[in-house]
């Protein structure tokens, strides 16, 4: 039951990530553009989790860690350029 709920999980997130790519494509705005990544991000962060839950691979929650950190590190930075046209002052 718990491997049919996580490939029920996975494919959900896929077409929430498909959707999401064609927001960033067809964006009419860089706000637009900045918060598709951002849930791009987190919608990555959620299937590397449950592709770790299915295979049982701890390398794989590590590997989350890392991009939820990354994601959250490049948001700000993009948000920063978005708001003032520079991302250090």
């Amino acid at each position: 039951m718990i491997g049919w709920a996580v490939d029920y999980a996975i494919v959900a997130i896929a077409i929430g990530m498909a959707l999401t790519a064609w927001r960033l494509v067809a964006g009419p705005s860089s706000v637009d553009r900045v918060l598709a990544i951002d849930t791009l991000y987190i919608n990555t962060v959620a299937l590397v989790i449950l592709l770790g839950l299915r295979l049982s691979s701890d390398l794989l929650f590590e590997a989350a860690l890392l991009i939820a950190l990354l994601g959250f590190v490049s948001t700000v930075a993009l948000a920063r350029f978005v708001a003032r046209g520079d991302v250090m002052e």
